[in-house]
């Protein structure tokens, strides 16, 4: 399969999110709850989301992920128990857009792998993943992800 990546620069972008480790499995408990945490906050602020949801891994243990999840926001906004006020930082990234299920990723990352390494790029450790819908709104062949990598 073909994949479009782009290249770009990200400006720092503010974000409120919670951080935690699970096994895969447990990974749409973890993110529906950090989600649902965070925009019932963002209600409370009279704020709202400044683009789709998103989870950073830090890792890719699948027993053991480190992830952060959470909503970019239009301006710093102050943090509340789990939930930290946070930023995707500045830099070059590579993304492309995914459709379909989320099990069936691999392939774009390894085609993301193999694109920046042919091009002489490295990976900074995390791996972004922005959910433009979700399962409960639309089939799995539907899911569109964008993917991005922070590459130096």
């Amino acid at each position: 399969m073909d994949y479009k990546f782009e290249l770009n620069e990200q400006q720092a972008q503010p974000v409120l999110s919670m951080r935690t480790r699970t096994a895969v499995g447990n990974l749409p408990q973890e993110l529906g709850k950090a989600y649902h945490t965070i925009i019932n906050y963002l209600n409370e602020l009279g704020e709202k989301p400044f683009e789709a949801p998103f989870a950073a891994y830090y890792n890719m243990d699948m027993e053991d992920l480190d992830v952060e999840m959470g909503f970019p926001v239009a301006k710093p906004l102050p943090g509340k128990g789990e939930i930290k006020s946070s930023e995707i930082p500045a830099g070059r990234q590579v993304s492309c857009m995914y459709k379909g299920p989320y099990n069936q990723m691999e392939p774009v990352y390894n085609a993301m792998m193999q694109w920046i390494n042919e091009n002489g790029y490295a990976p900074t450790g995390v791996a972004y993943e922005f959910y433009y819908n979700s399962p409960m709104e639309v089939p799995e062949s539907e899911l569109l992800t964008k993917v991005v990598f922070p590459i130096k």
